[in-house]
């Protein structure tokens, strides 16, 4: 299926591993100009030797890298027709044992950047008439699993990607979200949980996932150059689960 991707610019927050990397390799091949942020200048110069990326060494956690992101994505490419707000963490505990402070760390990373970063994007897309807004979110955010600081920080995405997708959509700029379930790369937690128990990612998906294995971090990546193409134009505020059927949500 031909996107028309092609020559879009395209940025990528938390897009040096696992999810955020593959969907930057995702817009890559259909032609689009990529630039990705994290905080590691490490993991960005070795991405950008790999694939060829724009990189920007930024701390999303802080208001003025989130603005100067912008800003230089914008000046180096001119406009910006999509933006993956798929940078996120997982803080804490359960809620009586997770400091309220952690709470704030949790909405400030997955929500608060998500949000601001959006209000800027959204000003170079209304002027052009044109823009995608695509912020990863998780299950968790629909249901119950995973830390609670978590779950309410990607709860809260999901509902401001229908808020703002309202505001947006009558200048012709769409606001859609992805939910993915367990997805494995081999990141710390990964490799902890096996190093444990090298069974582990089998039993997990055994009991979990009715598909019988963990997502790749690809299977997202496929669903977000869809979403952000004009395949995809009528699909608007919702945040699209790919899970495999893990969850157990029945819409």
């Amino acid at each position: 299926m031909e996107l028309h991707l092609k020559g879009k610019n395209v940025l990528v927050t938390g897009g040096t591993i696992g999810i955020g990397k593959a969907i930057a390799n995702a817009f890559l091949h259909e032609g689009a100009h990529v630039g990705i942020a994290a905080r590691s200048m490490n993991e960005l110069a070795k991405t950008k030797e790999e694939s060829g990326v724009e990189i920007y060494q930024k701390d999303l956690a802080i208001p003025e890298q989130r603005e100067q992101l912008i800003e230089e994505f914008v000046d180096h490419f001119g406009s910006i027709d999509v933006l993956v707000n798929n940078v996120g963490a997982s803080h804490g505990q359960g809620v009586l044992q997770t400091p309220v402070n952690v709470f704030e760390q949790a909405m400030e990373v997955n929500f608060i950047s998500a949000v601001h970063l959006s209000q800027l994007a959204s000003t170079s897309m209304i002027k052009n008439q044109n823009g995608v807004i695509i912020n990863i979110s998780s299950i968790f955010g629909k249901e119950a699993g995973g830390a609670p600081s978590y779950n309410a920080s990607k709860a809260a995405l999901i509902s401001i990607t229908k808020s703002l997708s309202s505001e947006l959509i009558k200048d012709h700029v769409r606001v859609v979200g992805i939910a993915p379930g367990a997805i494995y790369h081999p990141n710390r937690i990964w490799q902890n949980r096996l190093k444990k128990d090298p069974k582990y990612l089998k039993k997990y998906a055994e009991d979990k996932i009715p598909a019988g294995r963990l997502g790749t971090t690809d299977e997202i990546a496929n669903v977000a150059v869809f979403l952000a193409s004009d395949k995809a134009s009528w699909i608007v505020g919702t945040t699209v689960t790919v899970d495999g059927g893990q969850s157990r949500l029945n819409f």
